[in-house]
């Protein structure tokens, strides 16, 4: 199969649609792993992803008897937009099965390179099964994501390019779902140069392949239990050809989670201004975890393939607010403080100099408040030397940085209501975003008023947005406002905000 695949591989016809993509240098990841770092830019072909060459080589040798049957495909989006433009170049019509919960970009674009949707579940199984239905039923020529040799040829084309740039590498990074890309690189790589290892990188929630390796066979995920965030790769069990290559030629797999996947979109974007798709950064982001795994190993040669770029731009918010995370930059804790004047101030000087980026706090009794904060980690510590030092200085913490309900839900919910009885002033401020900006805005506060809520997050833009109650009358305005003109920082009153009434009080 070896000799079959490689021939197929060499007398592609993926060039009539494809690009040959660059290797790109990162720069910045080769200076913080200590190890030169290019990058395998797929996300710049027609349809944003490595899928069309697959998609196109398939669909090209087919006979004018088999075009003229129809084809269809299931996908979770990549691989329908190459079917649906190789469709469209060579005159065939194609159907598309995809879950009910694919990207609207995804659902978009294969609509506009006029291909027919088709909807049906929620996974990539239950859409895969209604495409092998309709072909049993209707007689359409089943074009297969991964399981399928002119696939895994058009996908190994990767391979072949990054071996024609420059043949000496100690690894290449590959991102692994049903197994069609890693299959086809890894036969050929292995077979030009067997030194040069093939890691394979899966989603923590989707490692079928791993898992697979693992027992000696392919296994089947719980489909309930698959990780949906790198939608990409949501395959509950690899393919049946790519696992044959794989257990012959993938030297290792590692797996990244859903933070240290949205950490490595954030470095794609760092050192190309492009925005990957969760699957698409997927391979850096298992390139950074081998290298934490091999921290006497530098000076290595490593290759990450960035797959695709089809991502919601909805998504992007969700990202953003998890890669300090997955870079292990942020640790996220609930304290335990004193409900009494200077209470907050006291506790941003036990942080130290560490940023804060984020800080949620509501008045709910007289003796202890409990605040939700978000915490930078220096390069020289962990979030463990962090909580210890907390710890130390007198504070109850509780280390939420793995908590999926509390990053995702309780940050948003933390509070409650104020009593009505209670008397309480609200204003918003803004002020200069920098390191320390948010103990100065406290210091420039001072003790003089209890505080009744506070919430802070930095967004990582130029101004820190900050909403704060103080316990005062009305009659107290005057005096506050005075009070609060000596800070020097741009304030609005929102006390009687309908929202604030609604929520808050």
């Amino acid at each position: 199969m070896l000799e079959q695949v490689l021939k197929k591989i060499l007398t592609s016809r993926v060039y009539d649609i494809a690009v040959e993509t660059p290797l790109q240098d990162a720069p910045n990841l080769s200076t913080r792993l200590d190890h030169r770092v290019v990058l395998k830019r797929e996300d710049l072909q027609p349809v944003f992803s490595f899928k069309i060459r697959g998609a196109y080589n398939k669909m090209a040798h087919l006979s004018a008897k088999a075009r003229a049957a129809n084809v269809v495909a299931a996908s979770a989006g990549n691989h329908a937009q190459g079917v649906a433009l190789a469709a469209r170049k060579l005159g065939i019509k194609a159907h598309i099965v995809m879950g009910r919960n694919t990207p609207n970009i995804k659902v978009d674009a294969v609509r506009k390179l006029g291909a027919r949707v088709i909807f049906e579940g929620d996974t990539y199984q239950q859409a895969a099964d209604h495409a092998h239905e309709l072909s049993k039923r209707r007689g359409y020529v089943l074009v297969h994501p991964y399981d399928d040799l002119d696939v895994i040829a058009g996908q190994g084309t990767v391979g072949m390019e990054i071996m024609n740039h420059d043949p000496d590498w100690d690894a290449i990074f590959v991102p692994v779902g049903g197994g069609g890309l890693i299959a086809g690189i890894s036969a050929y790589v292995k077979n030009l140069r067997p030194r040069t290892k093939i890691i394979g990188v899966e989603a923590e929630g989707s490692a079928c392949l791993a898992a697979a390796l693992k027992a000696g066979r392919r296994v089947r995920l719980p489909v309930d239990a698959l990780d949906v965030f790198a939608d990409g790769v949501s395959v509950g069990q690899v393919g049946k050809l790519p696992f044959a290559f794989a257990k012959d030629y993938v030297d290792e797999v590692v797996t990244a989670t859903t933070d240290e996947i949205c950490a490595a979109v954030k470095d794609v974007f760092d050192d190309t201004r492009s925005i990957a798709e969760p699957s698409g950064a997927l391979a850096v982001a298992g390139l950074k975890n081998f290298v934490s795994m091999n921290p006497r190993v530098s000076g290595k040669r490593y290759v990450a393939v960035v797959s695709g770029a089809n991502v919601d731009f909805d998504r992007l918010r969700h990202i953003s607010e998890r890669a300090e995370l997955g870079e292990h930059r942020e640790a996220i804790f609930g304290v335990a403080i004193d409900e009494k004047k200077g209470s907050f101030r006291r506790f941003c000087r036990a942080c130290g100099k560490r940023a804060v980026t984020e800080f949620n706090y509501r008045y709910s009794s007289d003796d202890e408040a409990h605040v939700y904060v978000g915490l930078q980690i220096g390069t020289d510590e962990t979030r463990n030397d962090v909580a210890r030092g907390l710890v130390a200085a007198g504070y109850q913490v509780t280390d939420m940085t793995d908590n999926e309900a509390a990053k995702l839900h309780v940050r948003h919910m933390v509070g409650g209501r104020v009593s009505g009885r209670k008397p309480e002033l609200l204003y918003r401020f803004e002020f200069p975003e920098r390191p320390g900006a948010l103990l100065r805005f406290l210091n420039g506060l001072g003790s003089r008023w209890n505080i009744t809520m506070f919430h802070y997050r930095n967004h990582g833009a130029a101004w820190g947005r900050v909403l704060v109650g103080f316990e005062a009358h009305a009659e107290d305005r005057s005096n506050l406002t005075t009070y609060l003109e000596r800070i020097g920082y741009r304030y609005w009153e929102e006390t009687g905000n309908p929202a604030v009434e609604l929520f808050l009080r």
